[in-house]
This record gives structure tokens, C-alpha cells and sequence, in this order.
């Protein structure tokens, strides 16, 4: 049964909608509020005599207006509202985090302006992500990393409904530590109950997410971007090492954590050893490195390596 709208509320839309289309009709008024084009009118004239500035214009270009002097509303956002708009401008911004800086400035005083129960969440998404824009990335239900960024400083465990790459439906419970925006993803750092492991879920594939009364604490000093980083260079399909002619620090500059565990053989030498489901994306970011390098171990890493080379040369002329 359909629920009735309130006078009040009708008016509320009616200040919205003047104020979201200037020149909106009264007939294209009705229809958005679904009342006659009388009791539409009738809306503008309760907003008139609540001192809301309200102007008709007439002709072609017709319509109401609103007028000088009329003061937005106070801004009001729900929960979900509050974190898609942080979530957005995560992905959109390197320094969306850091007050300093003009975006991270400006969100803070958004974030500022909210209530506090909505804005806490936002507040702690904000405080524990680290951003990598990307305007491909695949973002999550702003309730879903609502309901695990609760969880996570509520320590808390968790039931998640998750769906593999493979498409295979798991029930997880887990221990959820953090949530980072990483590689145009969002992931839930965490460690899973089942594996006695830590696991790195990405949030788009969470389907469910319900609380427990299970309590955790987490690992003390807990770099969560470098735990993620490192966690994502092992247990892929196809095992690699590499010997790179350079110092190790000169490596760790030039390639990402992600590709795997840096060690120093000598001070001229360093040793990659990782793991990859994409050996051609894996040898593109190799090639960045200003030195030579040996696959020594990975047959499909090493296919891939003459791949590239071969195109190259024959980009060259060669």
C-alpha cells in the first residue's frame, strides 16, 4: 500500500525541484510531485509564505525561479551518501587524504559540516586508505565498506558472502584489519579464520558482510599499505626470479612491492622473487627498471620477456 506524502514534504520537493531546475513549469512540477498542476501551485504558494523567495516568470523561457536571498539548506547526506562522495574523491585524487592540500582541505570541511554519527565513518575511511586514482577502478557498495570499516575499528570479526575471480561463492569468517585503496582497487586486509592466514579480499566481490560478537586485535604497528603490497606478490599462477645489475635500492625505486621480495646478492646485483597471473603485464614493469635482468626462474615469465623483446627490436628496424 502506498504510503501518503506528507504537505510538508511536498513543499520540501517543491523547493528542491525550483531550486535543481530554475524555470520548471507548474505542469513538469505536478508531475514530478504527482498532484494536479492547482495543488503545485499551491506548494509555491506555501514556500511564499514561509519567506522562501520564490519568482514566476512568464513566456517561453517561463517558469519558477528562485529568488535573490534564498539560502540553501543545510547540506544533508546519509551514511552512504558521506562515504561514496570520500570514496569518489579517493579514487579521483592522490592527496584527497592530506588536509594540507586543496582537495583534502575542501573535503574536510564537508566531512565538517555533517553530523557526527554520519560523518565518523566517512572520517575513518578517509584516515586509514591510501588512494591510487584510476578511473577504471572497480568500486565497491558504499554500505559494504561502510558495514567492514565499522567492523574493522570496532575489532570485530566478520561473515562475508564472497565471490572469487572464478565466480565460485565462499562463506569467509575473518578478522577485518583495514581497508586500502590500492592499484585501483579496494581491498579488505585481513586474516582470514578458516586459513589461520592473511588474506587481501577485494570489496567489490563481498556480497554479504555480517557482524559477530568475536573480538580481535590486530597485528601491533600495522603498515596495512605494505602488508597489502607484499601480500599481493605471492600465490599467483606462475613462480619467478629474477637477477637485476643494479643496487637494491636503485630496484625498490624503479618497481612496485607488488612484483615481489627484493634481496641483495652483491652491491651491484639484486634478486626478484615473486609471482604473477599476467607474466606480460609482470615483464612490462621489469622493462622499467634502467638495467639489465636474467629471468632465472619462470619459463611463461621468460616466453613473455622474449615476446616484448622481439617487439621492440622490431619497432626498432631491427
Amino acid at each position: 500500500m502506498r504510503s501518503e506524502v506528507s504537505p510538508t514534504a511536498r513543499a520540501l520537493m517543491t523547493l528542491e525541484l525550483v531550486q535543481s531546475r530554475p524555470g520548471i513549469t507548474a505542469d513538469a512540477l505536478a508531475d514530478r510531485l504527482g498532484v494536479t498542476d492547482r495543488a503545485a501551485r499551491r506548494y509555491i504558494a506555501i514556500l511564499r509564505e514561509a519567506g522562501i523567495p520564490i519568482i514566476s516568470m512568464t513566456g517561453p523561457a517561463g517558469g519558477y525561479r528562485p529568488g535573490r536571498g534564498l539560502r540553501l539548506p543545510p547540506l544533508l547526506f546519509s551514511p552512504s551518501e558521506a562515504l561514496g562522495l570520500v570514496m569518489a574523491v579517493l579514487d579521483g585524487h592522490h592527496d584527497a587524504a592530506d588536509d594540507a592540500g586543496p582537495v583534502g582541505s575542501a573535503l574536510g570541511k564537508i566531512l565538517r559540516s555533517l553530523p557526527e554519527a554520519v560523518a565518523a565513518q566517512a572520517h575513518a575511511v578517509r584516515r586509514v586508505t591510501a588512494p591510487a586514482p584510476n578511473r577504471g577502478a572497480a568500486r565497491p557498495e558504499p554500505d559494504t565498506t561502510v558495514a567492514l570499516v565499522q567492523a574493522s575499528a570496532d575489532r570485530k570479526c566478520v561473515r562475508l558472502g564472497y565471490r572469487s575471480e572464478a565466480g565460485t561463492e565462499l562463506d569467509l569468517v575473518v578478522e577485518p584489519w583495514a581497508v586500502v585503496v590500492r592499484h585501483s582497487r579496494w581491498y579488505l586486509l585481513c586474516r582470514a579464520l578458516h586459513a589461520g592466514a592473511v588474506r587481501a579480499y577485494r570489496i567489490d566481490r563481498v556480497r554479504s558482510v555480517e557482524p559477530l560478537d568475536d573480538s580481535f586485535t590486530p597485528p601491533p604497528d600495522l603498515d596495512a599499505v605494505a602488508m597489502l603490497e607484499a601480500h599481493l606478490a605471492v600465490g599467483w599462477e606462475f613462480e619467478v626470479e629474477v637477477l637485476i645489475d643494479a643496487p637494491i635500492a636503485t630496484v625498490a625505486r624503479c618497481l612496485p612491492r607488488t612484483l615481489g621480495r627484493l634481496e641483495e646478492v652483491d652491491d651491484a646485483t639484486t634478486r626478484l622473487v615473486g609471482s604473477t597471473s599476467n607474466p606480460a603485464m609482470y615483464v612490462e614493469q621489469l622493462a622499467v627498471v634502467p638495467a639489465d635482468f636474467r629471468v632465472v626462474q619462470g619459463e611463461e615469465v621468460a616466453k613473455a620477456a622474449r615476446v616484448l623483446g622481439e617487439r621492440l627490436l622490431s619497432a626498432a628496424g631491427a
